[in-house]
């Protein structure tokens, strides 16, 4: 959000709805909204999209749960804190670092991202989160990485616009910022 500051104090009269990518890109695909970005890659007839950023993944926990020797089966034993039932953001840590799908269910389930660091952060659980949102906390050493791969997972977060919304004024405007705000940006 503050990447659009200066367009709002220009002028540019902005609504925003959060919610899972796919509902928010059949919003999209239905004019409901006008630009969306995707933790997904859009495969929506009607929508075209351009990578945005690359989010890196992290294992972490409070240091009270710190755990050695950290591996898929220490981890099936500890509470998981997690932003859905399905795990998805789990999911794709445990493929990329340990070949595996998760063994375990969440023991807390918080639907939005900054819900999931607090209770981290209050040792609630183990949880993976994106690096950017858990730099701070990392630093001033409130949350630890229990593991280290070779290799980070990451996502790659998408802008989609639906086909002839970009004539639009505002909405190409919004757009084009955005690209080069993220392309000035430093690496989440």
């Amino acid at each position: 959000m503050p990447m659009l500051a200066p367009l709002v104090r220009s002028g540019l009269r902005l609504r925003t709805t959060l919610g899972l990518s796919d509902d928010l890109l059949a919003d999209l695909a239905a004019g409901r909204l006008d630009l969306v970005i995707s933790t997904i890659r859009p495969r929506v007839r009607g929508v075209q999209a351009d990578p945005l950023y690359d989010e890196e993944f992290l294992l972490v926990a409070a240091p009270s749960l710190a755990l050695a020797g950290v591996g898929p089966r220490e981890l099936a034993a500890a509470p998981l804190v997690a932003y859905a039932e399905d795990l998805p953001i789990v999911r794709r840590y445990w493929r990329s670092v340990f070949g595996r799908r998760p063994a375990m269910a969440a023991q807390v389930v918080i639907p939005d991202l900054r819900g999931v660091l607090s209770a981290v952060r209050a040792g609630m659980g183990v949880s993976v989160l994106p690096a950017y949102l858990c730099r701070r906390d990392l630093a001033a050493g409130t949350l630890v990485t229990l593991a280290e791969p070779d290799e980070a997972p990451i996502n790659t977060g998408y802008l989609a616009v639906r086909s002839g919304a970009l004539a639009k004024p505002a909405v190409a405007r919004v757009r084009a910022h955005l690209i080069e705000a993220f392309r000035a940006a430093p690496t989440y």
